[in-house]
């Protein structure tokens, strides 16, 4: 398969896999477990998984030093990117941390553009700037809420360590399969949250206690963890970075839909809008580089004359 084509397929499926998040957290929360615990059962059974899959297409565990280290590193970013998310609900609404946090596009472009030189094109401001309108308008929070210093500072570093990990992941000099790189950034990962349950405040590492508990810890280790990450590693090496940063907008997108067809949330027109700014923007990103940057400002142009012809009328 064309590797663009296989790029944007994976991107796309590890956003939408990603997205299925509440559908094992909100339930294992609801039974009392706490966020360390979540996650550890979550990384836990993931790297089963993929210890597993790794047996049966007889991979080598095998690994250097120096991989080794670069492994520790992402295994790093990515416990810190989880447990920051999830304190950061301690301080502000679900929603509005999910919001923020999809900033992160903009970190992976801007990192890429000053550290490594890549080129930010006009269709990579405009996916991003769509991607970031689009996301806004899913939240449906009370007006007027005031934002927690303290829960901003949280999610700011949560897309912080998510962005250079994807940077890490497109930059390092890996060259591992996708299965054995994110087997050995969740088996480190593992560790790390079995350490943090030692010293953390309310992060005691807390049984299953029933099936049904047994079943979403399950959910949240293959969806949202085993196909993401295999598949987002697989986009990165592809298409890049930054595409497979923005095609994550479609993260909010799936929430939006578990939302409204398993918890019975309702539909607006407000949500319409911000799925078809995601979708375009992900359309934008997937065939941008065959998109010439005149065609864009010629579109712009002519919606901002509009605007103004519209404004004088009204005058």
């Amino acid at each position: 398969m064309n590797p663009k084509i296989r790029g944007t397929i994976c991107g796309i499926l590890a956003a939408v896999s990603y997205g299925t998040n509440p559908l094992g957290a909100l339930n294992l929360y609801a039974d009392g477990l706490n966020t360390n615990s979540v996650i550890f059962y979550r990384y836990a059974f993931a790297t089963l998984i993929l210890a597993v899959m790794m047996v049966a297409q007889r991979k080598s565990f095998a690994v250097t030093l120096r991989e080794i280290k670069t492994l520790a590193t992402l295994g790093t970013l990515m416990v810190a990117s989880s447990l920051t998310l999830f304190f950061s609900f301690n301080f502000m609404d679900a929603g509005i941390a999910s919001t923020i946090l999809f900033v992160y596009p903009v970190m992976v472009a801007v990192i890429m553009a000053v550290f490594f030189k890549e080129r930010v094109t006009a269709v990579t401001v405009v996916s991003i700037i769509l991607a970031l309108s689009g996301i806004s308008l899913l939240y449906k929070g009370g007006d007027g809420a005031t934002l927690s210093t303290i829960g901003v500072f949280f999610v700011i570093i949560s897309s912080l360590t998510y962005a250079v990990y994807i940077v890490v992941v497109n930059k390092s000099s890996l060259r591992l399969s996708s299965v054995k790189l994110t087997f050995y950034v969740l088996f480190i990962g593992t560790f790390i949250l079995i350490g943090y349950s030692f010293v953390g405040p309310d992060a005691r590492l807390q049984p299953l206690t029933s099936m049904h508990e047994l079943v979403y810890a399950l959910v949240l280790a293959v969806f949202p963890t085993v196909i993401s990450l295999v598949l987002m590693v697989v986009a990165v090496h592809d298409i890049g970075s930054t595409p497979t940063a923005v095609m994550g907008a479609l993260e909010p997108i799936t929430a939006v839909c578990i939302g409204i067809f398993v918890f019975g949330e309702s539909f607006s027109m407000r949500l319409g809008i911000g799925i078809l700014l995601i979708l375009t923007a992900v359309i934008l990103i997937v065939t941008g580089k065959s998109l010439p940057t005149q065609h864009i400002t010629y579109v712009f142009s002519r919606i901002g004359n509009k605007v103004k012809k519209k404004w004088r009328w009204k005058s």
